[in-house]
């Protein structure tokens, strides 16, 4: 077991609304991180709704997009 924690900081240009296109960036830049060792990877805020979402966070219907987008990342990072 190493005692040793590579951390990937990953500045991304999310767009805004596109949250598949956003969660695909992720995993592509998640990937990448990986294969270089990374034990953790580090986005920004906002990186899955794409900065700054402005009226479109008030809509419950993003919102919760947003949430099922976060829980499915989250699960396949379960490791």
């Amino acid at each position: 077991m190493s005692n040793t924690l590579s951390i990937a900081l990953c500045q991304t240009n999310p767009t805004v609304g596109d949250i598949s296109g956003n969660c695909a960036l992720i995993r592509a830049k998640r990937a990448e991180a990986a294969a270089a060792g990374a034990d953790l990877v580090v986005f920004s805020e906002l990186v899955v709704s794409g900065y700054p979402p402005e009226d479109l966070i008030l809509k419950p219907m993003f919102q919760n997009a947003v949430e099922v987008a976060v829980l499915e990342l989250a699960a396949e990072t379960a490791d």
